[in-house]
């Protein structure tokens, strides 16, 4: 059964809290962000139709109680079907899709940098970044609950003890009226998804990330529930975090994001 609208808003209701997109002003491109209440939005001023598309992505049904899920998705309940035909059909331009693998990879700092650019250098406030996430960057993709229960820090490998990608830090909250900060809100010292999301960019989660993950857990022995591969998945798919939107595949979704007119970058 699909998630009902209302409950898909209340668990996407930190990212559109967050950006306030009721208050987003209608000003010129090249002026800084609306002041908001509380941690207000990030979109640039006249990003009508970069407003619209989250709006669509939060009022989008996404199932989060899966039981199984098979090796390959044929159902498009299987998956978040109708976010990313909103993805897909987007008519704001330009639009960039980042094929991102690497979790200790400059991957947020590059998109913050992609988006900077095109933002205040070319002056394209409805500008679309989409992370096409899969490999070890999509552990950071799955709440705590997981991390701790599978222990998601040995696969993550490297110097990663914690999911710390994210929750906005501190430089998140200063004035974005600043916006050439160089610990402002887009610097590099707030490089964290919810910041990013916060900016209008979307996590894609890849569902073949997400089946090898419970192939790997399975292997070293990591699942204190005895699970099968396909409840595993299922598990893991139900604790993405809040706002991410999940396709079959990340490398076939790159596909047809490239038909759709996002440019590929990696």
């Amino acid at each position: 059964m699909l998630i009902p609208r209302r409950r898909s808003l209340k668990g996407f209701g930190i990212v559109l809290a967050a950006m306030g997109l009721a208050r987003t002003a209608a000003a010129a491109p090249n002026t800084p962000p609306a002041e908001t209440d509380g941690p207000g939005s990030l979109l640039p001023p006249g990003a009508h139709l970069l407003e619209v598309l989250i709006a669509k992505l939060a009022a989008a049904p996404r199932r989060r109680d899966y039981k199984t899920l098979p090796m390959i998705l044929e159902r498009r309940d299987e998956w978040d079907a109708d976010g990313l035909d909103d993805i897909l059909h987007y008519t704001g331009s330009p639009k960039q899709s980042w094929d991102n693998t690497d979790i200790s990879g400059p991957w947020l700092n590059v998109m913050r940098n992609s988006v900077n650019s095109e933002v205040w250098s070319f002056r394209h406030p409805d500008f679309l970044c989409v992370s096409a996430t899969h490999g070890s960057a999509q552990l950071a993709l799955y709440d705590d609950q997981m991390w701790e229960k599978y222990g998601l820090a040995k696969l993550a490998g490297g110097n990663v003890t914690r999911n710390n990608f994210v929750a906005a830090p501190a430089a998140a909250e200063h004035d974005s009226r600043d916006y050439q900060s160089a610990t402002g809100p887009f610097s590099s010292h707030a490089n964290s998804i919810q910041v990013l999301q916060r900016r209008g960019v979307v996590f894609l989660a890849c569902h073949n990330a997400v089946w090898e993950t419970s192939e790997r857990l399975i292997v070293a022995g990591t699942n204190p529930d005895k699970l099968s591969i396909e409840a595993l998945c299922a598990e893991l798919t139900n604790h993405v975090i809040p706002g991410v939107v999940v396709t079959p595949g990340a490398v076939g979704t790159l596909v047809e994001l490239g038909k759709a007119g996002f440019v590929y970058a990696r």
